[in-house]
């Protein structure tokens, strides 16, 4: 049984969101290095090269939500609070959400700290409110959470995507979010035995097609059974947000090989 749950894990490594990612920092050097080489290392090396850097314990989302809180709670508003909003913008905090936590900030922080931090932030988020208030309204048609940027796998998708662990035991399972117009590259799970992928849609119109096959419509509630060996591609259509759940089936000598992407000229073809 305990090789069987390793196995699945091991199967659904394509969709791992919480991968370590190692942060690269320059900034001390720049600024400080000549001035303050030891304080320059330490803010390179070791506050970003190393706690940072430790992602796969505390996600870069949540260490910009406990960094900017303790920076308005200080009343830090100069470039460093800046610097951090726009890392927790990267980092998959939206503009709705960046609101939310400064207002409850302020309860407990002071009224005019969060007013100095809410004029940095509207710069930060500026260009977005349009957009994060789509994704907003999104999140509020399905149960399960949007989830942080696909940054990992994002060179296999064009458009932005986001993924949401929703169980990591027993059958381990995603749910994955697709901007309009978003959709992953060509791509074959392979198995000699067993194997391939079920996609289930949670929210919003998109599209699994198979090569050689015409493009099947993806609707909450809708199952799509994709077998091993089979090249095939999922997204959404080109005027809507879409997730669905992406769940690997066991198999033997299973592999996730990525292809090219989907051209415009495909995409666009599908009515």
């Amino acid at each position: 049984m305990k090789k069987y749950a390793t196995f699945i894990i091991l199967t659904t490594i394509s969709f791992n969101i919480m991968a370590q990612q190692k942060i690269v920092q320059t900034a001390g050097r720049t600024q400080l290095g000549e001035f303050a080489p030891e304080f320059a290392h330490l803010n390179d090396d070791i506050l970003f090269g190393e706690v940072w850097s430790r992602n796969d314990l505390l996600s870069l989302r949540d260490r910009s939500l406990v960094t900017i809180t303790s920076l308005i709670s200080q009343g830090i508003t100069d470039n460093s609070l800046k610097y951090h909003l726009q890392s927790a913008k990267n980092n998959g905090i939206t503009r709705t959400e960046a609101a939310e936590i400064i207002t409850h900030i302020a309860f407990y922080a002071g009224w005019p700290k969060a007013w100095a931090a809410f004029n940095l932030a509207k710069e930060v988020w500026n260009e977005d409110v349009k957009g994060e208030d789509v994704k907003a309204a999104f999140q509020r048609e399905m149960i399960f959470p949007v989830g942080e940027p696909n940054t990992a796998y994002a060179k296999y998708f064009k458009g932005n995507s986001y993924l949401a662990q929703i169980s990591d035991s027993q059958i381990p399972f995603f749910n994955v979010t697709f901007e309009p117009g978003c959709r992953n590259n060509w791509h074959t799970h392979h198995a000699t035995k067993g194997g391939g992928q079920m996609l289930v849609g949670v929210a919003g119109l998109g599209w699994y097609q198979e090569e050689g096959k015409p493009a099947q419509e993806i609707l909450p509630g809708t199952v799509i059974h994709i077998p091993a060996n089979v090249k095939h591609w999922h997204g959404a259509a080109k005027d809507s947000w879409f997730a669905h759940l992406a769940f690997e089936i066991p198999g033997e000598n299973t592999s996730n090989e990525w292809q090219e992407a989907v051209s415009d000229e495909e995409y666009n073809k599908i009515k």
